[in-house]
Order: structure tokens, then C-alpha cells, then sequence
């Protein structure tokens, strides 16, 4: 082959015919490991379908799963920003409450219209996700301590914000925009959600912009010998992040109508492991969004399901956690494939 010949793809091989292409088998095993995700979803909600028809088949119960995992598909959306450039950021949880409380204190203590409020919100996150761009990559850091520092410096702000109170009163509206408004009694959040994650679907399958994270993503090095700007794309995804928790930290701040200063902390966990897990399964050892949004109500069908058959609350702990270990290594172990 000379140096001009373009490698196949993955993608290429499967379709093609012979050895490593469908007639010898590898399509059905490519085309198993991608659904392997969705159809492990599916049958948890067959056996917990069998286990418990009165409650789990309930249109009531199906909307509940649906609308309050809309927080957590949002979060864990900003936590995929990063990860697809290669890069983590522990602070997301921070700055998701730091949004939420803004918007609360500016609407419930100083009488902000809710709409300038959330604007004044949105700005503090990107300008939180910008400084951890700045300090990971533009001072050359480790990620995951920069962040880890700075998810602390955001919740010390949070407390000292709130006064170490809950702000109790916000705007009717913003429920009505996200929460207590349906299609299908589903809360509108839901949809905002999915939007978000069709999205970014689209941007990373099919734009120059996607292809160019992907490589950065995989390798540093050679996405900066192919001429593109490493830097640039890694500050972008700290920043879309950051941007992307903020609107989470609206969502929030709609379902509960309040700013509880301890109450978004617990939302980072079981984000990365729907961001590791989704990396198993669509597009196995890359994180993408569809994997990430699959992976979200896989966790959330699994603990509805335990719940339901009587599980103690601590039980989502250990889902969760259990999930991230796992989800961690076998990501890991089909990007070293």
C-alpha cells in the first residue's frame, strides 16, 4: 500500500465483503457490541414488566422515569463535552448549583425578572467552564485536580451565596417552562433534554468540528501533526460543558423550585457513569451522546425497578457506583481494542 491509500475505516470493513467484513461473521458481533446497551435496557424492563405489572407498566410511573431523569441526562451531556477531547471535569456538579443559586438569589432576593436571571446564570457557568479550560489547558495541569479544586471553590461559593440556606420562592414561570408543563404528562425537561443530545449527536457524527475532537480525543499528538488546534477544541469543551451544566442547573432550579446548596453535589457519579457506560454500547470505545442518553435511563429503569420491589434508598448508591467501576472498564478495554 503506498502512502497516498487511504486506510479503511472501521465502518468500511464491516460492509465489505470477506475476512473481517459481514460474510465472515464480523458484522453481527460489530452490530451486537453497539446494541449490546439498548438491549440489556430493554430487558430490564421486561423482567421488571413480569416482576411487577401493577406499578412498573403504569404510564405514571413510565412519565416519572422519563421526566426526573431530565436533570441528570442534562449533567451528564455537559460531563460527555470534555470526555470527548479527552478531558474530565469534576467541577460540573459545582457549577450546575452555582447556576441554579444565581438565578434563585438575583429572582427571589434582589427581584430580577426570571428570564435576565437565568441569562445572569448561564454567563456565570460559561465563564466557570472557561476558567477551568484556562487552567487545565492553557497552564498545562492534570484535569481531574484542577477541576476537583475548582468544583470546591464553586460550592464554597454556593454556601456563601445562600448563607448555608435553602432559597425558597422562585419564579412560577420557570416551572411552567420546564417542569409542571407536558406533552403526554411527560414534563417538557424530558424533551429539552433529548434536543440537547440530538445535538450534539449531529455536531460529533456528521461536522468538521466533530471529526476534529474525535481525533483530539483519541490522540493529542497526531491531531496536532494533522494541523489542528488542539488547545482551541480542549478549551471549547470545557467551556460547553460548562455551559451545558448551567442549563442543567435550570432545569433544577424548575423541578424544585428552590436552591438547595447541598442538593446537586450527588449528580456528578452517576453523570460519568452514564458517560462511561454509554461508551460501551453505539459507538463502542468513543463516548457519544446517544450511548450517554441510553445509558442514563438503563440506570434510572434499573433503580425505578429496585425501588419498586422494595429496595432501600442507599440501593441507587450502589447502582450507580457499581455502574461507573464497571462501565470504566470496559470503556477502557474497547478503546485499547
Amino acid at each position: 500500500m503506498s502512502a497516498t491509500e487511504a486506510v479503511p475505516t472501521t465502518d468500511e470493513r464491516e460492509r465489505r465483503p470477506g475476512p473481517g467484513g459481514p460474510a465472515a461473521g464480523g458484522g453481527f458481533a460489530v452490530l451486537a457490541e453497539r446494541l449490546a446497551l439498548p438491549t440489556a435496557w430493554l430487558a430490564v424492563i421486561v423482567i421488571y414488566s413480569a416482576t411487577t405489572p401493577d406499578t412498573f407498566l403504569r404510564w405514571s410511573n413510565v412519565s416519572n422515569i422519563l421526566g426526573s431523569q431530565a436533570v441528570l441526562l442534562m449533567l451528564a451531556l455537559a460531563a460527555l463535552m470534555p470526555s470527548l477531547v479527552g478531558d474530565f471535569d469534576l467541577s460540573l456538579g459545582g457549577i450546575m448549583g452555582l447556576t441554579a443559586t444565581v438565578i434563585a438569589k438575583l429572582n427571589i432576593q434582589h427581584g430580577v425578572d426570571i428570564v435576565t436571571a437565568g441569562v445572569a446564570g448561564m454567563l456565570v457557568a460559561l465563564v466557570a467552564g472557561a476558567l477551568n479550560g484556562l487552567f487545565v489547558v492553557v497552564c498545562d495541569t492534570n484535569a481531574l485536580i484542577v477541576t476537583l479544586g475548582m468544583g470546591s471553590v464553586f460550592t464554597g461559593v454556593i454556601f456563601w451565596l445562600t448563607e448555608n440556606n435553602t432559597l425558597i420562592g422562585i419564579d412560577p414561570a420557570l416551572s411552567q417552562w420546564t417542569f409542571t408543563t407536558g406533552l403526554a404528562t411527560i414534563p417538557l425537561e424530558f424533551f429539552y433534554g433529548v434536543g440537547v443530545m440530538l445535538l450534539i449527536w449531529y455536531v460529533t457524527s456528521f461536522t468538521p468540528l466533530g471529526l476534529r475532537a474525535l481525533f483530539v480525543g483519541q490522540s493529542r499528538e497526531v491531531a496536532r501533526l494533522s494541523g489542528i488546534r488542539v488547545a482551541r477544541i480542549r478549551i471549547g469543551g470545557f467551556i460547553l460543558g460548562g455551559f451545558i451544566a448551567g442549563l442543567a442547573g435550570v432545569l433544577f432550579l424548575g423541578t424544585t423550585g428552590s436552591a438547595d446548596p447541598t442538593a446537586t453535589a450527588p449528580y456528578l457519579l452517576p453523570a460519568y457513569a452514564a458517560v462511561f457506560l454509554g461508551a460501551t454500547s453505539i459507538k463502542p470505545g468513543r463516548f457519544n451522546a446517544i450511548g450517554t442518553g441510553v445509558a442514563v435511563y438503563f440506570l434510572a429503569t434499573g433503580v425505578n425497578g429496585l425501588q419498586l420491589l422494595g429496595a432501600k434508598n442507599y440501593v441507587q448508591q450502589l447502582f450507580y457506583g457499581a455502574a461507573l467501576v464497571a462501565a470504566v472498564v470496559l470503556s477502557r478495554q474497547l478503546r485499547r481494542r
